[in-house]
């Protein structure tokens, strides 16, 4: 149950809106190169200039270090959302001061300014209250669209709204309702399929999920830790040393939940060009390392997924950025493509992974956030969220 006040909620009209959005896209030679995240936040847009609200939009873009640099501009996302919605979109060079206060002043309802990155100030990120109540001033109402933000108390995130009225836009709604109420009460048989590199990124993942989920699929270069914990020599494989007592942990808890490949593809170097093999699970020679779960592990997955009525995936299956390891990633995504299930992909790899496999209209829901979908999996409240008026 999604229990936030929405854009639904509230009376906007002649309101000045400041909107939180996630525009944190990949910019080449001054063009948006993957306009994902700017198309999500349009419902909410177009509710609100249908509405006759005054938007000013705001975000942050990469890394800037708190001070201004051309290349982390939103000019280029102005410029996009301005076809995108058919309309002219202004644009401010900062996004507080006098120049901006004067640029938000001028607009009519139904206008549109994005202001400038908000991490071109060191107080975003430290979520300075001054920075805060100068955002909060240019506007009478603030709301919080940006899921892939949420979990970071910032400024724009969680600071402005302790100085405005604040709620939630319907892409911020839909994530959470996907992602928490699946969370909170899956439709069971429930699989969670977990992947990428880290087992150490996902310990708090893994404990919540396996509280809930009836299976754990296990792939990617996370899987190769749970194999050295399990007493296999892995060869040059990438493996978190570190991580290994919490894998045996696991591994002794969820002994009928957690499932590791049984076979894989295993290459001579870290290289789109690299010689590879086919091998069941056990021990890696040396000088060879594991890229990628086998066919055989891909069956056996798509097996368990074709029961299921629930499942998460966060994560891919092997090194998909070379086609000859990318196969186990594909082979899972079409086989919860072919699924019935209720399908949730979450994390930056497997979404690009799904775009990339020409799948991604037969999932469920595709979330936004890698960090904040990961958070919520966890179990943890995220901070943008927890501030937003109750309904």
């Amino acid at each position: 149950m999604f229990d936030k006040k929405t854009i639904r909620d509230i009376d906007l009209q002649g309101k000045r809106v400041l909107v939180r959005v996630d525009f944190n896209v990949p910019i080449k030679n001054g063009l948006v190169g993957d306009d994902t995240r700017i198309r999500a936040a349009l419902p909410t847009l177009e509710y609100l200039i249908g509405h006759q609200a005054i938007l000013i939009l705001c975000s942050h873009l990469g890394r800037p270090d708190g001070s201004p640099d051309v290349k982390y501009s939103l000019k280029p996302v102005a410029e996009h959302l301005s076809q995108l919605l058919s309309k002219p979109v202004g644009f401010a060079d900062d996004c507080i001061g006098a120049i901006t206060t004067s640029k938000v002043a001028a607009l009519k309802p139904g206008d549109i300014l994005v202001l400038e990155n908000t991490r071109f100030h060191a107080g975003e990120t430290k979520n300075d209250a001054d920075m805060a109540r100068q955002l909060a001033a240019l506007a009478d109402i603030f709301v919080n669209d940006a899921f892939g933000s949420a979990h970071r108390a910032h400024a724009s995130t969680e600071g402005v709204a302790h100085f405005l009225p604040a709620v939630a836009g319907f892409l911020m709604e839909k994530e959470i309702q996907y992602l928490g109420d699946v969370i909170s009460a899956p439709e069971k048989p429930f699989v969670a399929i977990l992947g990428g590199a880290k087992v150490s990124d996902k310990i708090g993942v893994i404990r919540n999920l396996s509280a809930k989920a009836d299976v754990i699929l296990i792939g990617g270069g996370m899987a190769n830790t749970f194999f050295k914990a399990e007493g296999y020599p892995v060869g040059e494989s990438l493996v978190e040393d570190e991580a290994l007592d919490q894998a045996r942990e696991f591994l002794k808890i969820g002994k009928t939940q957690i499932r590791l490949p049984v076979d894989v593809k295993i290459a001579d170097k870290f290289a789109e060009d690299a010689a590879w093999k086919l091998m069941p699970t056990g021990p890696i020679p040396n000088g060879w390392m594991i890229l990628d779960i086998g066919p055989e592990t891909v069956i056996a997955y798509a097996k368990v997924i074709k029961k299921a009525k629930t499942v998460i995936w966060n994560g891919p299956m092997g090194v998909f950025e070379f086609p000859e390891f990318a196969k186990g990633t594909f082979g899972v995504a079409q086989a919860i493509a072919n699924s019935q299930a209720t399908s949730i992909i979450g994390g930056g790899d497997s979404v690009a992974a799904i775009q990339q496999s020409g799948l991604a209209g037969k999932i469920s829901h595709i979330s936004t956030g890698g960090g904040a979908s990961l958070e919520m999996l966890e179990g943890l409240s995220l901070p943008g969220v927890t501030i937003l008026l109750d309904k």
